[in-house]
């Protein structure tokens, strides 16, 4: 795969999550199917490891098992893909990435040290690291909210100018003074924002999303994208429905019993049904239960009708 550039890293990409049995195994062939169905949607790429494919819970041979899947699947397919070698460890996170070198992702994503927040002197040393060793393989810094270290403006322009083999960053957003703010990153890498964002965050200089949209619905999300790119006005109209669901009716969950967010993307998913995927985290994770699915998927019925089935 040819490794990507800040140009050509751009639209929805969607995230593999790990379906899990009961036995607390992965389940290899509705992973398959998923990576399958994920390729056939159209989405611009797809990705593994962020926060939503539960890095940390994996040993390092499903690791490779999964990172061999879908860059097969994506090679044959001509989808660009990229490995997170995310680990709360940097030394298995490097582990990871160097094996993921090997496999020739567009790009591999990478988190800062996750158990003391690295300081600056640290966060560079850590990021020139890794990108020494993924060379020539280019690197996406996922930096989300929940990170113990997330970097400001002036911190990943000076992060730029001593790793600028980094073409992408996943961020959360802000208004338009933060978009104001971030314009010397915007304008050096590509900036990914929260899917739920994407349509307004692209008129102010996102050039993308690591997509909890594509979760809900990967096709429905690509056809938002294009919407995006060429409907502005209608585009936006979505995003105030998909932001009044997300924030009244799944946000909610988390914050009265306290799920991750990886729970969240695995409900959006099954609430889209596109995937057998299913809930289920893995130990001691908690998934959402299936009574509040079977609610909100049928108020996602209701209130966004383009993104169920």
């Amino acid at each position: 795969m040819r490794a990507l550039s800040p140009d050509a890293l751009t639209g929805t990409w969607a995230t593999v999550l790990l379906p899990i049995g009961a036995d607390d195994r992965i389940d290899w062939e509705r992973l398959s199917e998923q990576v399958h169905e994920l390729v056939a949607a159209g989405v611009d790429g797809v990705y593994t490891n962020g926060s939503s494919g539960e890095f940390w819970a994996q040993s390092e041979e499903e690791f490779d098992r999964l990172s061999s899947m879908v860059a097969d699947v994506c090679e044959r397919a001509g989808v660009p893909f990229q490995i997170g070698a995310a680990h709360p460890s940097p030394q298995t996170a490097l582990g990871r990435l160097r094996r993921a070198r090997d496999l020739s992702p567009g790009a591999i994503q990478v988190i800062l040290p996750d158990w003391f927040a690295p300081s600056d002197q640290e966060t560079l040393a850590f990021l020139r690291r890794m990108a020494d060793e993924a060379a020539p393989v280019p690197l996406v810094l996922y930096n989300p909210p929940h990170a113990k270290r997330v970097l400001t403006a002036p911190g990943l322009s000076r992060l730029l100018d001593s790793v600028p083999e980094t073409v992408g960053v996943k961020v959360a957003d802000g208004d338009q003074t933060w978009y104001d703010a971030m314009a010397p990153v915007s304008g050096r890498v590509a900036l990914f924002v929260p899917g739920h964002h994407l349509a307004t965050g692209y008129g102010r200089g996102a050039a993308g999303a690591y997509s909890n949209v594509a979760c809900l619905n990967p096709r429905a999300a690509v056809w938002w994208w294009a919407q995006i790119t060429t409907d502005q006005a209608a585009a936006e109209a979505v995003e105030i429905r998909l932001r009044s669901f997300l924030d009244t009716e799944v946000l909610p969950l988390q914050r009265r019993y306290g799920y991750c967010n990886a729970a969240l993307d695995k409900l959006l998913a099954a609430i889209g049904a596109w995937t057998a995927t299913g809930t289920r985290m893995r130990w001691p994770y908690q998934g959402v239960p299936e009574a509040d699915l079977r609610r909100l998927r049928a108020v996602a019925r209701d209130r966004l009708p383009e993104f169920t089935t």
